[in-house]
């Protein structure tokens, strides 16, 4: 892989952290079950996707969606399953402990990737990892008030998750885009009949469009775009930047002051990934860039 595309990786999965960011944001905005939220959220989240797509491929728009191979299908179904136990764990457990229990995604995710890919996670990699799990550990607490099937669908949860970034680091051929788009569509269709989505009002339905075209289709677009590019640790390791950012949209959009210890577990979180992500990327400078007369490598 070179510099240019490890940049656009980090860019893509940062910015898909940052959509994903703002669910507490709009939750806090319409007061509905979580199942109507998240069935229109998919629903809005691939049309999004799918206007893009057809924007891109006009004619051959539904062509590409039907010659999709098993990898895209399998990555979109993993990433459904991942939220229908997402959900069903908030149901079961607490939040915190769903929150502590995702912040091992690096873990598995370079678990995964030594696995399929022999790709071994650099030790800097590992370190920031630890850090971050760290942060988000002190940021919502460890309380033992949770309960052992919930975390264990969280724990199912954060394998899917892995799974999804090892399936588009390992297929760098999946149609990324048909692919979110599917997803999106499978988690709200699976969450349709639980909720009551057609008992929505105008507004509310307004906000739950934004909801889906922000959170699910341009978080779920450059997550998938993204993951190609980069070590499956390291898209687990920018994506825990959702933990810190997430209280930052409903303090300035609510008012609601963070606690001390959620500011301090962010901003270690922060610095993880950040102290990461330029040794990181002076690391790799410095393998393509080497000093005169030496040859150049590119991982």
């Amino acid at each position: 892989m070179n510099v240019t595309e490890y940049r656009l990786g980090l860019a893509l999965v940062t910015a898909s952290a940052i959509a994903w960011s703002t669910a507490g944001f709009f939750t806090r905005l319409v007061p509905l079950d979580s199942w109507t939220m998240l069935a229109w959220r998919g629903i809005f989240g691939a049309i999004g996707i799918a206007v893009v797509i057809l924007a891109m491929e006009r004619r051959n728009a539904w062509r590409v969606v039907r010659t999709m191979a098993w990898p895209g299908w399998l990555y979109a179904i993993v990433s459904a399953v991942g939220m229908v136990l997402f959900i069903t764990s908030l149901r079961h457990t607490t939040v915190a402990h769903v929150a502590v229990i995702y912040a091992t995604v690096p873990f598995i995710a370079a678990a995964l990737g030594w696995l399929v890919m022999r790709e071994r996670p650099s030790r800097n990699a590992i370190i920031a990892s630890l850090a971050a799990l760290a942060g988000v550990a002190l940021m919502v607490g460890l309380g033992a008030e949770g309960g052992l099937f919930g975390d264990l669908l969280a724990l199912g949860m954060t394998f899917c998750m892995a799974a999804m970034m090892v399936i588009a680091r390992r297929f760098h051929d999946i149609p990324t885009m048909p692919a979110a788009c599917l997803s999106a569509l499978l988690s709200g269709l699976v969450c349709w009949p639980f909720g009551e989505p057609l008992a929505v009002s105008a507004y509310d339905l307004t906000i739950l469009a934004m909801f889906g075209l922000v959170n699910s289709a341009v978080g779920l677009a450059m997550f998938t775009l993204g993951a190609r590019l980069l070590p499956a640790i390291e898209t687990a390791l920018i994506g825990s930047l959702d933990a810190p950012l997430a209280p930052l949209w409903v303090w300035l959009a609510f008012g609601e002051t963070p606690g001390l210890s959620t500011l301090a577990g962010g901003l270690i979180v922060f610095i993880a990934v950040a102290v990461h992500i330029l040794v990181e990327a002076r690391r790799r400078q410095a393998v393509a860039s080497p000093p005169d007369g030496e040859p150049g490598l590119v991982s």
